[in-house]
Formats: C-alpha cells, structure tokens, sequence
C-alpha cells in the first residue's frame, strides 16, 4: 500500500467524510522522494465549532504514525457549508522555491 493510501486510510477511519481529496505534490518539489509532500482536502461534519488549528490537530493526531515518513501536509479543512462558501474548492498550492 502507498503512502498515499495509507494517509487516506488512516482519515477515513478517524472522520465521518463528505469530501476528501489527496494530492502527491511530491513531483513540485526538489530531491528524489516520490511521497513526500502531499495536499489534503477534507469536508467533514467533525469540524464543525472548531478553529482552524483544533482542525489541524485532529488531522495530525490521525496521522500521527504516519507523519514520519512524509516532508510536508497542506492541510485545506471545512465543514459542508464553508465548502459551499468556498465554490467547492481549495487554494492552489504555491510554488515550491526549491522545486522545479
């Protein structure tokens, strides 16, 4: 299984899920490493009345063993309506000033 499964394994088992998208932006990035940055999109019910940080930690304590074994997680997490506020989508990932 790669990485990348494994990431989405581990946040379906924590969260109830309405959306989730997994981007390997790895390939954007400097060095050989084939999973090491990666772009998580979630939309869930257990995000509702928490601050964008209390989100983040969430995500972190799921993936907690995982962490480890990848560089960088941007995180883009909203309940159903701020993903409808948003237009369905999230910010484009910036350019890495490393990559190529």
């Amino acid at each position: 299984m790669s990485l990348a499964q494994q990431i989405e394994h581990e946040i379906q088992k924590a969260f109830e899920i309405d959306f989730m998208q997994l981007s390997n932006e790895s390939h954007l990035h400097a060095g050989p490493a084939t999973e090491s940055h990666f772009k998580l999109i979630m939309v869930s019910p257990a995000f509702m009345g928490l601050s964008q940080v209390k989100r983040q930690q969430a995500v972190y304590k799921a993936l907690a063993q995982l962490m480890p074994q990848f560089h960088a997680l941007a995180l883009h997490t909203y309940t159903a309506q701020e993903w409808v506020q948003k237009g369905q989508s999230a910010p484009v990932s910036p350019k890495c000033g490393g990559g190529h």
